[in-house]
């Protein structure tokens, strides 16, 4: 019986992610962000129970990479679209991000700008078939992670919703700084970049210095500078990636 625990929380994964394109789709993006969030917490505990378990299994792992395909990567290439979609349709911003109408809004310009947010679904395709295949990402990742790019994607809308300035809104709606973060964090998921893992196998702080400083640090930007803190926080992950490898 315990071996389908991990996957029924892997299965929880999915059913968000399910829901979470929903949500895009109907222009609901804070809904559909923290739809997001709380997949990733089943994403984080699905493996650590079959670890704690001891029932990994390659089904489960199969699973998981579906699970996150739909959750990391279908949403935040669509959530892009929207946010891309808004911002060349001005008139779209008026009533936040419950327009039903939105994913619509095609119609008034006829660009293909909006379509490019895509590109972070595939990027993910790949990063995750590279992932399943990859021998040197058991302990630590090679480029970033499908959930801390989707993170970062995220964190824009609920900056708006919830942290709202007109300069924070001139910065997310800028077509251009939205194109460069789809093409940077599209890079940075299949980069040649060593990455550590928030993956404890031991809880002793002496092998996991790294992981609790880097969680104590989150922790306290989060209480800080609430979702503002997450654009910093996977740029944080970055640099201290590189310096713990050195």
């Amino acid at each position: 019986m315990k071996k389908h625990i991990p996957n029924f929380i892997t299965s929880l994964n999915l059913l968000c992610g399910c829901l979470a394109i929903l949500f895009v789709v109907s222009g609901d993006l804070v809904i559909a962000s923290l739809l997001v969030i709380i997949g990733l917490f089943f994403d984080f505990f699905d493996g650590l129970a079959a670890r704690l378990l001891r029932v990994q299994s390659e089904i489960g792992k199969q699973l998981d990479s579906l699970a996150d395909m739909v959750s990391f990567g279908v949403v935040p290439g669509l959530v892009m679209f929207q946010l891309l979609n808004k911002a060349i349709v001005p008139q779209a911003l008026e009533t936040g991000f419950k327009n039903a109408e939105i994913i619509n809004g095609l119609e008034a310009g006829m660009s293909f700008i909006p379509f490019i947010g895509m590109l972070i679904i595939i990027a993910s395709a790949y990063r995750l078939a590279k992932f399943n295949v990859d021998s040197r990402q058991t302990d630590s990742f090679i480029g970033l992670p499908t959930p801390a790019n989707t993170l970062l994607i995220i964190s824009l809308p609920l900056i708006f919703q919830f942290q709202y300035t007109p300069f924070i809104e001139s910065i997310i709606f800028n077509q251009w700084f939205l194109i460069g973060v789809t093409i940077i964090s599209s890079f940075l998921l299949n980069a040649e970049i060593p990455l550590f893992a928030l993956k404890f196998k031991t809880w002793d702080v002496a092998s996991n210095k790294i992981r609790y400083a880097f969680l104590a640090i989150c922790i306290l930007a989060i209480i800080l500078l609430k979702f503002i803190a997450i654009p910093f926080i996977i740029i944080l992950y970055i640099l201290m990636s590189l310096i713990w490898k050195k």
